[in-house]
Parts: structure tokens; C-alpha cells; sequence
């Protein structure tokens, strides 16, 4: 085989939040927003990247050198590749564009190797991610963004255990909106965000966490707490109280951690003026995206309620996704 095609998709965190690089429970599922990789074997060594969302040569190519980096370092014979890659996902706008392209571009290459997308080369396929967006792009990531791309199953969330972080926990949970009546909204506030971003961020609060920060500390405490909950009530079909844990999780990621901002916290409480049964940022912080829980009958309302926020607050109307738990990383 010369060419191959995968796609991976993003992923919404709908709780658990900075709780996966500190031992603790997070809560995604994949989406129908996701990145594709087309790979074709080259005669020499080089790997030549072209994309429809980003110029030649910007910082986003150190994702795809970092997967094809840590593949060879596994003992893969990995040809030069030219990659071609295009995506549906807002870049960095907490959906996990990151991990989706470089979980696009493993397993886009493990299929140009012949190999199986059995279980246990999703988890290798996934730490792989994992390793070139630490170790070669700077982000110290802990694992549930390339987990949930390339582990997302339709119709269900993922409950990821990270108490081991040499292997988590993986089970999957019920996820049916659609079956109570309910839809996933999530809003993408325009403000972008660098986890990379070595002061002031995701990396600070990283820091803070490792020196005992009893602030933070009290968040991760509190939200894996909630996990549990959510998890359990999203199995029952009890949404109302998964709204209300949603919301309870956005307080302690603005009080204890310290990682929302203006747009964020005004899309929360737009929406739920506007009836939404919860909402909360998703994601690193600092930007990004916010996800509702709405009944269907009030998805309009509760998106016209963020635009009408936002107009008030002279910021640009934002963008709206209804999403659904989706599949994996695949190949296509």
C-alpha cells in the first residue's frame, strides 16, 4: 500500500477537568469534528506536511515530526511520508485539534505499515500522541485528549482512570442524549489558547499542582468527586443532574483554578439564563469552548441567548456545535 487515509476526532471534555496529569477521573467523548491524514510512502527520508488550515512551515508542524519521531523510536521502520491533512476542528479552541492530528497521523501510518488497529495498538498509538505533543511540541499533556481520539465510541463517554498513568482506566459509559431528550451544544467562544505556553497557563497551573497547591488541589479533589456523579447519572439518564454537576465544575475551574476567562463565564451564564440544565468550559482554559446540556426544545433558545450575550457585550457572535459521542481514530 502507497496511500492511506485516517481520521481522528476531536473530543469534549464533559467533566474533569486538569484532573488526568494529577492521578485523577475525567469524562470525554470523541465527536464528528475530527482531522484526517492522507500518507503516501516517499522513495527518500523526508516527510513533507502540506495542510488546509495552516501555512507552510508553522508551529503545528511539530506535532506530526513529534508522531513520526516517537514511531520510529518504537522500532517502526517509518518511510518518508508526504502528509496531507485536513480538518473540522476549530484550532486551538479546546476541542483537541492537537490530538486529533497527531492520532490522524499515527494511525494513518500504522495502516501504511500494515498494522491492525487492534485495542492494544490504540492505547500504543495513543501514547505515542501523547509523547509528541510532550516531548516535542512542550505541551505536558496528560493522556485523556489522545485517549478519547483514539478510543471514542459511539453512544458512549469514556471514564478515564488515570490513578495508574502507565495505563489508565478505560470504561466506557452510556451516553445517550438524544434518547432523554437532550442536546450537547458547544460554543466556541473565538478566544484561542497554547497549552505550549510555558508561564501563565496550562503548564503554570501543571507546576502548582506538583508544589501541593492546596487551592488546586481542593479543585482536583472536588471534580473527581464529581466525575463519579456525573458518570453514574449519565448512565441513569438523570441529565438535570448532570447539568448540575457540570455547572458546579466551571465554579471550581474559575475559583479554585483560576483557568476561565470573561467569554467563557459569560457563555455559562447565557446559558443557562436561556434554560440550559448545565454548562462549563471544556478543556485547558484560558479560551476555548464551552459545552450545554439543553433539552431539545431549548437549543435555540439557549443559542440565541449566548449570541445576544455576546452582541450586549460587543464581542463577535461565536460559533455553535450540536455534537454526538462518535468513533475513533479510523481508517477511512
Amino acid at each position: 500500500m502507497t496511500t492511506v487515509r485516517a481520521t481522528a476526532p476531536g473530543r469534549v471534555n464533559l467533566i474533569g477537568e486538569h484532573t488526568d496529569y494529577n492521578g485523577g477521573l475525567c469524562l470525554p467523548i470523541a465527536i464528528p469534528l475530527g482531522t484526517t491524514a492522507t500518507v503516501t510512502r516517499r522513495d527518500d527520508e523526508a516527510v513533507h506536511v502540506t495542510s488546509d488550515r495552516a501555512p507552510e512551515g508553522s508551529a503545528w508542524r511539530q506535532y506530526v515530526d513529534g508522531v513520526v519521531a516517537e514511531l520510529r523510536t518504537l522500532g517502526w521502520a517509518v518511510p518518508g511520508l508526504d502528509i496531507e491533512v485536513t480538518s473540522t476542528l476549530p484550532l486551538g479552541g479546546g476541542l483537541s485539534s492537537s490530538a486529533a492530528l497527531e492520532c490522524a497521523v499515527a494511525t494513518a501510518v500504522a495502516g501504511l505499515l500494515g498494522h491492525d488497529l487492534v485495542a492494544h495498538l490504540r492505547r500504543v498509538l495513543a501514547e505515542v500522541a501523547r509523547r509528541a505533543e510532550t516531548l516535542h511540541v512542550g505541551a505536558p499533556t496528560g493522556g485523556m485528549d489522545q485517549l478519547a481520539s483514539m478510543l471514542g465510541r459511539p453512544d458512549h463517554a469514556l471514564l478515564l482512570d488515570f490513578a495508574d498513568p502507565e495505563r489508565p482506566g478505560v470504561t466506557p459509559v452510556p451516553c445517550r442524549p438524544g434518547a432523554a431528550g437532550v442536546v450537547l451544544l458547544v460554543t466556541d467562544t473565538g478566544v484561542r489558547h497554547r497549552l505550549a505556553d510555558g508561564d501563565g497557563g496550562y503548564a503554570q497551573r501543571r507546576r502548582e499542582c506538583e508544589a501541593g497547591d492546596p487551592r488546586r488541589w481542593r479543585h482536583v479533589q472536588s471534580e473527581n468527586d464529581r466525575v463519579r456523579a456525573a458518570a453514574a447519572a449519565m448512565e441513569a439518564g438523570s441529565w438535570g443532574r448532570v447539568g448540575e454537576l457540570m455547572v458546579a465544575s466551571h465554579v471550581s475551574l474559575r475559583e479554585d483554578f483560576e483557568v476561565s476567562c470573561r467569554e467563557l463565564d459569560l457563555t455559562v451564564e447565557a446559558a443557562l439564563a436561556a434554560g440550559a440544565l448545565g454548562a462549563r468550559m471544556t478543556g485547558g482554559g484560558f479560551g476555548g469552548c464551552v459545552v450545554s446540556v439543553t433539552h431539545e426544545g431549548r437549543v435555540d433558545a439557549v443559542r440565541d441567548g449566548i449570541d445576544a450575550a455576546y452582541e450586549a457585550a460587543g464581542l463577535p457572535r461565536p460559533v455553535h456545535h450540536e455534537v454526538v459521542p462518535a468513533e475513533g481514530a479510523r481508517l477511512t
